[in-house]
């Protein structure tokens, strides 16, 4: 531990630590904007220098390191001056579109221009212009907001190990992109959306569909149906000031159901039908010992991540598709046939924690209704929450309503796909019980919860073992998949969610904190989410995917066996082979093009 005097205050931290986290700890406040937790230290706003004692010039408080009896100013009026200096360098390049901005009030470059009172700019000249880059179905990017923070940099480099962006230009140009200042389609990127939650700016946001969403609300041809992700449920009440991991599912209907939307679904339904698909595959896997492990495919980033840079491990994916597309192509067939409604006459909506979704939704794929796309649109957490306010709702004054039938109602195990882990916990609580013919001794495989990577066994009646392991983030999918390429580890069944923080509950859709110390309350918040959810999973009266008595009536009445040939043509699909290699081929043909040009 180290002693040093912060504005006065006296602070004891430990040795190592930055003056940025010896600040916060004392409560007091040193601004950045490209400082992030855990993730980002390259010191390149310079917003949060301070005076030292014995120190010839201003220093950054978040990569100086405490020293026992430093004496550090913070809030002098040459600092203040230097920051406000600073700010009105970084606006005079910036543009002035904040009430049209996707970031608008939640925006840490506007926040600090407030705090600081500026209210007018100094400096003029030529401003960076970049066209803005909306050809990805899932985010959209505009460079011309870019304060060059780095920290789209390090998430995706350091956390998720795609690697898609980095610096480009130099001097005055300089941006933050993918190579050539490329598309998102000209590149591997997995659309997982981490990158938007740490930007201080609107330089990256997702896609907005609510426009579509509206529209399709008021054509009266058109039943419009909505699904909601286990995930919605603990983290919209967030954006309306609700404490985080509240549950509020009976809220959300109700709110859905003020929207327009015809039938409210619950998309956990659909997670049951998967645990019914997937465990069947599974079961199939080991009796025949082939293409083992079985990778889960719920999670789209993740499986985008597989087909550009493993593809060879394409046969261990499940061919089962995402409980968002199996509910939508059963929303146009199933659900058609029980209403008696015409499938070209339902426009299928879904909302979910991720932006990766509606990059899915689009995949050519997806279309085994027989109709153009079985999700005809996809909202994130966001999206629908700022719906919500438009139309004048509260989410914390409605009266709580239930999902309608008859693919509204599901058990626990569909409920906690949410959370990192409830996958794997959800299937093999059918598995064994199909395998073995009775129940988990305890239905709560903890051993699979939580952080970064976790992995456990499942004993059967016969002596065989079931070894399952689960990743979080595609930087420790990679982890993973090394050790089971070099032998190190062998398993039945892994599961993979692309998002680090707590899977879907810490997805690109999700609310977004600004701050420094985003990444790290992000990664709290998780708790208390996937905790709302194994909460909701210990309240159902069923809690085992195949006792869901209307997946059972699903079954009877129109797909017959699970993983049979019905099943195979509406839930099933197949894999793209993305290669890297044709990406780097991509980018050296480009550069000779350039070197031509010149």
């Amino acid at each position: 531990m180290v002693t040093l005097t912060i504005d006065g205050q006296e602070v004891e931290i430990e040795e190592g630590k930055s003056l940025i986290d010896a600040a916060n700890k004392a409560n007091i406040d040193i601004p950045t904007l490209c400082y992030l937790e855990g993730v980002n230290e390259p010191a390149a706003c310079r917003i949060c220098v301070v005076e030292i004692e014995g120190e010839r010039n201003l220093q950054p408080a978040c990569t100086y390191q405490v020293r026992d009896g430093l004496v550090v100013r913070s809030n002098t009026p040459e600092i203040l001056d230097y920051r406000k200096t600073v700010l009105e360098l970084l606006l005079s390049d910036h543009p002035f579109d904040c009430l049209t901005c996707a970031a608008n009030l939640n925006c840490e470059l506007q926040a600090l221009a407030d705090q600081f009172g500026v209210r007018q700019v100094s400096y003029q000249g030529k401003k960076n212009e970049y066209p803005v880059d909306d050809l990805s179905p899932s985010l959209v990017r505009e460079p011309s907001k870019c304060i060059m923070c780095r920290r789209c940099i390090n998430v995706c480099s350091k956390i998720q190990e795609v690697h898609i962006y980095d610096v480009l230009e130099r001097g005055f140009p300089t941006v933050a992109g993918p190579a050539f200042n490329d598309s998102y389609l000209d590149t591997p990127c997995i659309t997982c959306g981490q990158c938007i939650l740490v930007c201080p700016t609107g330089a990256l946001h997702g896609k907005d569909n609510k426009g579509e969403a509206w529209q399709a609300l008021k054509d009266p041809d058109k039943h419009v149906v909505i699904q909601t992700a286990p995930a919605i449920r603990v983290t919209i009440g967030e954006l309306f000031g609700m404490e985080t991991g509240s549950l509020v599912t009976g809220q959300l209907v109700a709110a859905l159901k003020r929207l327009g939307f015809d039938k409210v679904f619950d998309d956990c339904f659909g997670a049951d039908v998967v645990v019914m698909e997937e465990g069947h595959e599974l079961m199939e896997r080991l009796e025949s010992d082939q293409d083992l492990p079985q990778f889960t495919s719920c999670c789209p980033g993740w499986v985008k991540f597989c087909e550009s840079f493993y593809p060879e491990l394409i046969p261990n994916l499940s061919s089962c598709k995402s409980p968002q597309q199996v509910f939508g192509a059963l929303v146009k067939t199933y659900y058609a046939q029980e209403a008696g409604i015409d499938p070209e006459d339902i426009y299928s909506v879904s909302v979910m924690p991720c932006v990766a979704k509606k990059y899915e939704a689009a995949r050519p794929e997806m279309n085994d209704s027989g109709q153009d796309r079985d999700v005809d649109l996809n909202l994130t957490t966001r999206e629908l929450a700022e719906m919500i306010k438009e139309a004048g709702l509260d989410l914390t004054t409605l009266e709580e309503e239930e999902y309608d039938e008859p693919m509204g109602y599901a058990s626990g195990a569909g409920v906690i796909f949410g959370s990192t882990g409830g996958v794997c916990e959800a299937a093999l609580r059918t598995v064994y019980e199909k395998l073995t013919g009775r129940e988990l001794d305890k239905l709560e495989l903890k051993e699979v919860r939580g952080k970064d990577f976790k992995e456990g066994e499942l004993e059967l009646d016969d002596g065989r073992t079931i070894k399952a392991a689960v990743a979080r983030g595609t930087g420790n999918a990679r982890r993973l998949i090394h050790r089971l390429q070099t032998g190190e580890r062998d398993y039945d069944f892994v599961e993979v969610m692309a998002c680090p923080n707590g899977g879907c509950v810490g997805g690109g859709g999700q609310p977004v904190y600004a701050g420094y110390d985003n990444w790290t309350r992000m990664g709290e918040a998780y708790v208390s989410r996937a905790e709302g959810l194994f909460t909701a999973d210990r309240n159902k009266e069923h809690r085992k995917a195949h006792e869901n008595p209307f997946v059972q009536r699903l079954y009877d009445r129109f797909l017959g066996q699970p993983h049979g040939e019905k099943s195979q043509k509406l839930l099933h699909t197949g894999y793209v082979d993305r290669k890297l290699y044709t990406y780097q081929e991509q980018a050296e043909e480009k550069k000779q093009e350039k070197k031509e040009k010149e």
